[in-house]
């Protein structure tokens, strides 16, 4: 079964920007569709993007083009890029794998605490 390690979050000021980092190892990773996802204290988990097999992107509502999702699948990573980012950014954010066609995602990294201050 793959694993996923999340890596690249941070304290950060309101403005800046910060990439975050999913590496996969086992399974097969350009097979799967990769999300990510965060959740704030006290709020309801939220999708922020995803990428596709064939590399299309979805983002949540929110995003309103400061973030971007992006996969290397020859280093079997998927990155979240994120620019002007502001308070209510702050959150855990997770990746997330699709392991099987058709269902949620099904696995689950541990999350990389993001804080961006005012």
């Amino acid at each position: 079964q793959v694993q996923l390690v999340e890596s690249g979050g941070g304290l950060v000021q309101a403005g800046d920007s910060l990439r975050l980092s999913c590496a996969a190892s086992g399974g097969t990773f350009s097979n799967y569709t990769m999300d990510w996802f965060r959740r704030a204290p006290g709020k309801a988990r939220e999708f922020v993007g995803g990428i596709s097999r064939s590399d299309r992107t979805y983002y949540g509502e929110f995003v309103k083009g400061r973030f971007t999702v992006s996969r290397d699948n020859a280093k079997s990573t998927v990155y979240l890029q994120m620019h002007s980012l502001k308070p209510e950014d702050t959150a855990v954010y997770y990746c997330a794998a699709h392991t099987r066609v058709g269902a949620p995602a099904d696995v689950w990294g541990q999350g990389t605490q993001v804080t961006v201050s005012s």
